[in-house]
């Protein structure tokens, strides 16, 4: 029987990744942003293309590995709106998306803090949020996702394991384990959506709207 460690390790290189990805991992990494692994961003495409998305919000850019993923599970006519506050970032996710043949009109990058920029979008409007950005913000990032959200629509929280601290209640942690754990207790309490925590990458917390 494999050990769950050579699970993971077997799961993460299920699929290669390519150049594209591979260069844009090199530039996140780099520069500190944690791009999603190999099998999260698999997982990303696979959740895409179920609802045939059209229109995906992703908070945090990176150097464009998760966006890579999201588009390769998009409708042809879909179009990524990514947010990040580091601009140098998003110009390597823009030269990234075109690089990989991706047309300007398919990504919509926008600069800004995500808390500031998500109330400016549509209600109703999405068929599939993202968010891989900073812990402490995401009980934030749920009020908006669940307005945001199409009935039918995905929602996908990343990092919510938070390196295996969130699974250890008593032990004390900063505001970002706290502040991810009171994340999915309230996610798996919404009756508005019917969610899973799914063992991928680092915890990926997915949930339909109803």
């Amino acid at each position: 029987m494999s050990t769950p460690a050579g699970a993971a390790a077997y799961a993460e290189g299920y699929l290669a990744e390519d150049d594209a990805c591979g260069e844009a991992r090199a530039l996140g990494t780099a520069a500190g942003a944690h791009p999603i692994s190999a099998a999260g961003g698999a997982a990303l495409s696979v959740l895409a293309a179920t609802v045939s998305a059209r229109a995906v919000v992703e908070i945090g850019t990176g150097a464009g590995v998760s966006g890579l993923y999201l588009l390769r599970g998009m409708a042809g006519d879909g179009t990524l709106t990514t947010i990040d506050v580091d601009p140098e970032l998003q110009r390597s996710a823009r030269r990234t998306f075109l690089a990989a043949g991706y047309g300007p009109g398919r990504a919509r990058l926008i600069n800004g803090m995500a808390l500031e920029v998500l109330p400016r979008l549509t209600d109703g409007g999405y068929d599939l949020v993202v968010a891989d950005a900073v812990p402490a913000e995401y009980p934030g990032y749920l009020a908006e996702a669940i307005r945001l959200l199409r009935p039918g629509g995905v929602l996908v929280l990343e990092g919510v394991l938070d390196g295996g601290r969130v699974a250890e209640p008593g032990a004390v942690h900063g505001p970002g384990t706290a502040a991810l754990r009171e994340t999915a207790a309230l996610v798996r309490d919404d009756e508005r959506l019917l969610s899973a925590l799914l063992p991928v990458a680092d915890g990926m917390l997915c949930a339909v709207r109803r």
